[in-house]
């Protein structure tokens, strides 16, 4: 079931408030805490709370604070974006959805407004926030002044570019007039044929009329009478500008009358025909030109028995009456009649039953990199380990230290000498507070003797003497080895400089492999653009045999179980199926075979081409019976040449994020990074780091 729901439109003004609130009530009929989020809000006006947030929240008495119904302003937002720092928007929109989600049942998202011009930027926003969220969508648009063929275009153009990266569970059309609306759902229908859940809702003409609140905040004006009575509904406006006789005729029910400030008697006579059985009752009266009635006049509106609101604004009759027709109303939260009217428009209009259990019922398949990132942020942070790094006068490890201790999601220790390194992050302006880090020379530390011992105890069975393991225990690599072994830190991550084998020559010389292991292996987390899967081995065993090759797939798919990833496993070949001929194809058949008696359970396939593991059209058309063809998360390459290559190839030509390798078999965590590696590299493997060292 998922857990929240997006409500994106596409166009301004598409009575996407209707549907929210609608919605609101729904899901509280189902389930008894609901939130409510929206990622990013309107710049606030003299401090105002955002109109929708204050709607929902307050209407629906909901147990929310404000700060924690968004994450950021328009503003704020777009200078994130021109600094190119989008994904800092994404995790941190991520980060807060995810706390709301934690403690509600379910969580009600509403998109942006399209209030501005940059509709295509904004298209994008909600795409990649709805994706991001894992959400499936609701499209909300309108039909206001639009034919039927364009509404059906730009509805299909809207549903065509939200399925290619987030599953649609729902359109909904608003504001169509009402002779349009069987034969516009028939055509939805017909054209848009990939979903079964769409609902058109007529134009309802108390929703359309501006209040006089609206008026007054539109125009800036100031109420001279009837404030308690500002949520009147205008219907439609006159200028009152000829004498009163003439304008008498032109009073329509619920109108506003516009006049000059100065015009005693059209005021006094319109305030008279509201109160005669002979006239229809008007919403308000717009004094326009800044002019207030004298204080004769004044004194005689105040002791009348019924009055409507008086707004007094500043512009010229003519402008103030343009302005008025192009308001587009808004629902406020003291403003209940229009609330009450949406949630029975909604409730009339749209199945609620069936978009109630397509909720239930609904499974996203989408896990994008930013989620999988968050996910492995919030493991670490439940139970945080220290991480050691050898190669502490690097500036890509210096600025990965920088952000981990801002995330403060590990602690760290970096080897050198403290003044080089302190000497280094002020010529490189680095952030980093060395107060919040531990910094450790081997050759001064306090252990060193210790360690030294310990080194020769455990390998004097190798001719290794005690200078000897004092001149190794120089090297950082078996030093920040030799403190996971003793308990001083719970893992390491090295290979910035140093080469794999000078990483984990001393791991395997002590740290050793877990118990029934005989094969120490590598992953890599392949972020792609809708899902993780895991590539191995492409770092470690250069050309293992069918017997490592099905360890490699085991270790592999507990891996992918212990990240969160279902792991099915493709065993890759040049052939699939029983095609293939020769050693290679023999060699991977075997190791499959032999994957499947050790663990048969597992989801495994074997041999099969990378195509066929992960396009499910042609994995279907090789293998139809399989579990695994088309839908593989775990890919296992027969060698490291043919790994390598394609980890590198599909994270170049795809832009894919490839964290890792991970290594996979020691006692203990000890990850070697490529010597290309980026700083973001070194943050995401150390906290992979730190997530394996909750298993020790």
């Amino acid at each position: 079931m998922s857990k929240g729901i997006y409500v994106a439109t596409i166009e301004p003004n598409s009575g996407k408030s209707v549907v929210v609130l609608g919605l609101m009530r729904m899901l509280l009929g189902k389930t008894a805490k609901v939130g409510y989020f929206r990622p990013i809000i309107e710049d606030s006006i003299n401090g105002e709370p955002d109109n929708h947030i204050n709607t929902v929240v307050s209407y629906f008495d909901m147990d929310i604070e404000y700060n924690k119904t968004y994450a950021f302003t328009r503003s704020e937002a777009l200078n994130l974006y021109n600094q190119d720092k989008s994904g800092h928007v994404i995790d941190e929109i991520i980060k807060k959805y995810k706390k709301l989600e934690n403690r509600y049942d379910f969580v009600l998202v509403e998109g942006t407004d399209f209030s501005h011009e940059n509709s295509s930027l904004e298209l994008d926003i909600n795409i990649i926030i709805s994706k991001n969220l894992g959400l499936p969508v609701i499209i909300v648009s309108h039909g206001d002044n639009k034919s039927p063929e364009d509404i059906v275009d730009s509805v299909q153009l809207a549903f065509n570019t939200y399925k290619e990266d987030v599953d649609v569970l729902s359109i909904m059309t608003n504001k169509i007039d009402a002779s349009l609306q069987t034969d516009l759902k028939n055509q939805l229908r017909e054209r848009i044929s990939d979903i079964n859940d769409i609902s058109v809702i007529p134009k309802v003409k108390s929703l359309e009329n501006p209040t006089i609140k609206e008026i007054v905040k539109k125009l800036e004006g100031t109420i001279l009478f009837g404030k308690e009575l500002i949520n009147n509904q205008s219907e439609s406006f006159s200028v009152g500008a000829m004498q009163l006789r003439n304008y008498l005729t032109h009073l329509e029910e619920n109108g506003l009358v516009i006049t000059p400030g100065d015009r005693a008697d059209l005021i006094l006579g319109a305030l008279q025909a509201n109160i005669s059985k002979n006239y229809p009752k008007i919403s308000g009266i717009i004094l326009t030109g800044g002019l207030i009635p004298e204080p004769p006049i004044l004194k005689l509106i105040e002791g009348l028995s019924s009055i409507v609101p008086i707004i007094s604004v500043k512009g010229g009759t003519f402008a103030i009456t343009n302005e008025i027709g192009k308001i587009k109303s808004k629902i406020y939260a003291d403003n209940l009649d229009k609330i009450q009217t949406s949630i029975a428009t909604f409730e009339k209009y749209v199945d609620t039953e069936k978009l109630a259990n397509d909720l239930i019922t609904f499974q996203s398949d989408i896990f994008t990199p930013r989620m999988f990132q968050y996910n492995l942020l919030q493991r670490a942070l439940k139970d945080k380990k220290h991480i050691v790094l050898p190669e502490g006068y690097d500036e890509r490890v210096l600025r990965a230290t920088a952000r981990l201790v801002d995330a403060q999601v590990v602690e760290i220790t970096l080897i050198g000498e403290a003044d080089e390194i302190r000497e280094q992050i002020d010529k490189l302006d680095i952030p980093l507070d060395l107060s919040k880090i531990h910094i450790v020379s081997p050759s001064t530390s306090p252990h060193f003797e210790d360690y030294a011992r310990t080194l020769y105890e455990l390998r004097k069975h190798k001719n290794v003497n005690m200078q000897m393991a004092r001149d190794m225990m120089e090297d950082v690599s078996y030093f920040g080895t030799m403190m996971i072994y003793k308990g001083h830190a719970d893992g390491m991550v090295s290979g910035a400089v140093h080469t794999t084998q000078h990483t984990l020559r001393p791991a395997l010389q002590f740290i050793k492999t877990k118990p029934g292991v005989n094969i120490v292996s590598s992953v890599f987390f392949m972020c792609l653009e809708d899902r993780v899967c895991i590539f191995g081995d492409c770092a470690i065993n250069p050309n293992p045999n069918a017997e490592q090759l099905a360890e490699i797939a085991i270790s592999s798919a507990i891996t992918a179980q212990d990240f969160g990833i279902e792991p099915k496993v493709a065993m890759l070949s040049y052939s699939s199926g029983v095609s293939g001929k020769g050693a290679d194809v023999d060699k991977v058949r075997t190791a499959t075979e032999i994957a499947k008696a050790k663990m048969p359970d597992l989801k495994i396939e074997g041999p099969i081409q990378y195509d066929a593991a992960v396009d499910m059209r042609i994995g279907k058309s090789k293998l139809p019976e399989s579990e695994v063809a088309g839908q593989a998360s775990v890919l296992i390459f027969p060698d490291l040449n043919t790994g390598n290559n394609t980890y590198k190839a599909v994270q170049r030509e795809t832009g894919a994020l490839a964290i890792g390798p991970m290594l996979q078999g020691l006692n203990k965590p000890v990850n070697d990074l490529s010597r290309g590696c980026t700083s973001d590299d070194i943050y995401s493997t150390v906290i992979i780091t730190a997530i394996q060292a909750q298993d020790f």
